[in-house]
């Protein structure tokens, strides 16, 4: 019951963090490009929805902050015995990802919101990219840590514990760079699908729409280009998956028997486990995903439990089949919605044509309810990620109910767990409220959003006139 309570436990917390992480890479990076339209073309407009979604980002970051400093301490009190075991491992991202990484962004994010009208417009437009690249670079150093658990590489097993034996194979380490690719990537769409969709809404309501098409043919084509990155990246990571964790990929498809010319199921309504009421299937696209061959051999639930319990001894090692199923198809499922919003958006917003978008109100209001899609798709793609990895904490080291603290109770696990999840949904209200009325405020009166002044030796201006 304890290992139960602490897993539930840590994937609320780290499930409910997991929705302003990538929120916070996207819109740090699409602020950075409209506040470099608004240096680079003395544009009014582009300065305006730089401070805007400006502000969006930094309420983001400040939760983001507050609900992932409590991931740290779960690893002693709910996991001492996994942090025993992989503390020589872990203790260099890390600590890179908060000595480096973090202290990177959290400084310069302080001098992009009070260096406004202190620092030149050159300078103060660099913290905000330099903030974009320390949340990038931070996301890298966990992504390495988690990587490690998915496909553990330069270690040795001392006294029961993984100790480092070499730090650059955990950086070269294969799961982590298309692990990096595809979360990083999907940062970035969760942040165009957010500028889109509160454009559309401003549209939607007749509100500065000269400015707001601007953030939606931007954030439309961004979009665009990044959703078959996505896609590519995601595809890439699945095929890894297929050598490196093959019951995590057969619980995906819930394959039981090994097949060659393997069908893809895209839709099944019934049992998983055995003949569903009705299937809709791809011929062979399982097997193209597997290894690129049309009639490749998929191996099946039964034949890769087989193999495990010969390699690691008696035991299931059979994951949640429903959940990584559902979770997998809803995470790709989502990934080509978006694909098609951005793609309809970038039609309807061309130049020669750029009114029809305000036009089409039904696009418009899709466009809002996909605000919704990129969090689902993060959230349904962490815990496929996660969950079919199981029973392994690190994959073919220490599973999972090996991994927990033995001195803690199931009481004292199921009390703090209530109290989080209190703790989490008031802040979830907060945030909702803070994010929700920010959007609906506006751009501001436009002498708000000056275009910033060129410096010294460009055009004549002074020193005194580099502010906002």
């Amino acid at each position: 019951m304890t290992v139960l309570l602490s897993r539930w436990q840590f994937g609320i917390t780290i499930t409910y963090h997991f929705l302003f992480v990538p929120l916070t890479i996207g819109l740090a990076l699409l602020v950075a490009v409209m506040q470099t339209l608004a240096y680079r073309k003395r544009d009014g407009d582009w300065e305006r929805l730089s401070r805007f979604f400006g502000m969006l980002f930094l309420i983001n970051l400040a939760m983001g902050i507050v609900t992932g400093i409590v991931q740290e301490f779960q690893f002693g009190m709910n996991w001492s015995d996994y942090s025993v075991f992989v503390g020589n491992i872990f203790g260099a991202p890390l600590a890179m990802e908060g000595l480096f990484a973090f202290f990177l962004e959290s400084t310069f994010v302080g001098l992009w919101m009070f260096g406004r009208g202190r620092l030149s417009p050159r300078v103060h437009l660099a913290t905000i990219w330099t903030v974009s690249v320390g949340s990038i670079v931070s996301a890298f150093f966990i992504l390495a840590a988690n990587s490690w658990m998915q496909h553990p590489v330069g270690y040795r097993i001392v006294d029961h514990k993984a100790e480092l034996t070499d730090f650059w194979a955990v950086l070269r380490n294969s799961t982590l760079w298309w692990a990096f690719a595809h979360t990083v990537l999907a940062s970035f769409l969760t942040g165009a699908m957010l500028v889109l969709g509160v454009s559309a809404w401003h549209l939607l309501k007749g509100r500065d729409t000269q400015a707001f098409r601007r953030s939606a043919r931007l954030s439309a084509a961004f979009g665009f280009i990044i959703s078959i990155l996505v896609i590519f990246s995601g595809d890439s990571q699945a095929r890894l998956f297929e050598s490196q964790q093959p019951m995590k990929m057969a619980a995906a498809e819930a394959l039981y028997h090994t097949t060659t010319g393997a069908s893809f199921s895209l839709l099944t309504i019934g049992n998983l486990s055995g003949i569903p009421i009705f299937q809709i299937r791809v011929p062979h696209l399982e097997s193209l995903i597997a290894d690129l061959s049309w009639n490749g051999k998929v191996d099946g639930i039964y034949n890769i439990q087989h193999a495990e319990v010969l390699r690691y001894g008696p035991g299931s090692y059979i994951p949640v089949i429903w959940v990584t199923y559902w979770g997998f198809r809803i995470m790709v499922g989502l990934g080509f919605l978006m694909l098609a919003a951005t793609a309809w958006t970038c039609w309807l917003s061309r130049r020669r044509a750029q009114d029809r978008l305000q036009r089409s109100r039904w696009t418009l209001r899709v466009l809002v309810a996909c605000i919704a899609a990129p969090f689902l798709a993060n959230t349904a793609g962490w815990i496929f990620t996660e969950m079919g990895r199981q029973p392994w904490i690190v994959y073919g080291l220490l599973r999972t109910d090996q991994a927990f603290s033995p001195n803690v109770s199931a009481t004292d696990v199921a009390i703090t767990l209530g109290l989080f999840v209190l703790l989490y949904t008031v802040l979830g209200i907060i945030d909702g409220l803070l994010m929700t009325r920010t959007a609906r405020h506006g751009l501001g009166p436009r002498d708000e959003g000056r275009p910033p002044q060129q410096e010294q030796g460009q055009g004549g201006e002074t020193s005194h006139d580099l502010v906002y």
